[in-house]
């Protein structure tokens, strides 16, 4: 489960921002990918399938899970940045295919303006069949927000099928289909396979998301109140005139006035897995804000799971920012940036607010630094990630020596999460 929103505004740099929500012990990483030229016939191997190179791909920085080729999001550098959502359709979904992953990767390698990134994705739906396993032991389709600096689309697909919307003011998108009869452009045959299924009966009658979308998983996911939260407080973001990197990033942080453990469905987009089989693909594993206009695309991203108790740091193009930082391991280990904030999001949670006032004042001093920092190169941007990964071990320590684990399923839950981390029985204060 994801969510993900973008803000246009005439004359004003597009913010597109989103949470990657995945199983709680599935590491995602920040990759830079250098712009390359390749050979004439190369071939590429996707997470499930070979496909044809291009000529030409441009540099990356991707979020994305450490098993999968594919991202969960990221941006390139002429300034175009995506984001994808799982989609749960009528349509069955491919045994093996480009995941919606793959598809908005290719599309960041390929592509030098949104446009051209839509493009790219409806020729590979036109080519490719969209499917395969994309972890905990899910397979569907899916809706990507695709921008740059002037313009972005939001492209729903349902197998080969889609449709695409411009992009107006404010647009948040989770994990149902949203586009009924407003698209702008839509598949050729869409109306007629949904009529020739008994999905709509007329033109009139015709909703792409209402003939193609599944109800059912909707409402499971929770889609619509987490895509109706964050578009709410992108709508009061822009109508202050207040947009920029620390609204976006309460945004992504909000738990829907709630706490975490709140509900049987994930209503919130800062999301904490659970025991609910409704939930246990509900942890938010990364973050990412991106920044779109002329004088050149800007973005920050967590590199960890649980928003509100992380950082948003910068990633540059000229280099890898998390190079001397230690690789993460599929297992629990307390080296690397990603499992070292795993293991405070697991103490904190036990006992959320009294831990987390154990180092939120640091943790919020240290990303104020962070983003007043001066213009940042590659040795800056290693040397802010690792101020990160160098507070994680005390903040930790301070939250075990408070509070103490509840006794709901949903803390104890997180209980068991935290011994497999390397977390054992502390002294209760």
């Amino acid at each position: 489960m994801c969510d993900s929103v973008v803000i246009v505004r005439p004359g004003e740099p597009v913010w597109l921002a989103k949470n990657s929500d995945r199983v709680p012990d599935e590491v995602q990483l920040v990759d830079w990918v250098p712009a390359a030229v390749h050979p004439a016939g190369a071939e590429l191997r996707c997470t499930h399938l070979t496909i044809p190179q291009v000529p030409r791909t441009h540099a990356m920085i991707l979020s994305r899970p450490r098993w999968m080729w594919g991202c969960e999001m990221g941006i390139n550098a002429a300034g175009v940045a995506v984001a994808n959502e799982a989609v749960f359709t009528r349509v069955p979904v491919a045994e093996r295919g480009l995941t919606g992953m793959d598809l908005q990767r290719l599309a960041l390698e390929r592509a030098a303006t949104a446009a051209e990134a839509v493009e790219v994705i409806l020729a590979l739906l036109a080519s490719h069949a969209q499917g395969g396993g994309m972890g905990g032991g899910l397979r569907y389709h899916s809706s990507f927000i695709v921008a740059d600096g002037d313009e972005a689309w939001i492209l729903e697909t349902a197998g080969e099928l889609w449709a695409l919307q411009k992009v107006r003011g404010v647009r948040s998108i989770s994990n149902a289909l949203t586009i009924d009869a407003d698209f702008d452009r839509i598949h050729p045959h869409a109306y007629t396979i949904a009529r020739d299924h008994g999905w709509c009966r007329s033109a009139e009658d015709f909703s792409f998301a209402r003939a193609f979308g599944s109800r059912f998983y909707g409402l499971m996911s929770g889609a619509r109140p987490r895509a109706s939260c964050t578009a709410g407080i992108g709508e009061l973001l822009a109508d202050s005139g207040v947009v920029g990197l620390p609204g976006m990033a309460t945004l992504l942080r909000d738990h829907g006035g709630g706490e975490p453990a709140t509900g049987w469905r994930m209503r919130m987009p800062c999301a904490h897995g659970s025991y609910l089989p409704t939930r246990t693909a509900g942890q938010t594993t990364a973050s990412m804000i991106a920044r779109l206009s002329p004088d050149g695309p800007k973005a920050w991203m967590t590199g960890t799971s649980a928003p509100c108790l992380s950082v948003f740091k910068p990633v540059v193009f000229g280099g890898d920012c998390l190079a001397e930082l230690p690789a993460a391991a599929d297992e629990p280990e307390d080296v690397s940036l990603w499992w070292r904030h795993e293991r405070l999001h697991r103490a904190t949670i036990l006992d959320y607010e009294r831990r987390r006032r154990t180092f939120e004042g640091e943790r919020a001093a240290l990303e104020a630094a962070i983003w007043d920092a001066a213009a940042v190169d590659v040795t800056a941007c290693r040397e802010l990630w690792a101020r990160h990964h160098a507070a994680l071990p005390e903040w930790t320590t301070r939250a075990l020596a408070v509070g103490r684990a509840g006794r709901r399923p949903f803390t104890r839950f997180w209980a068991k999460k935290a011994r497999e981390a390397g977390l054992g029985r502390r002294r209760r204060a």
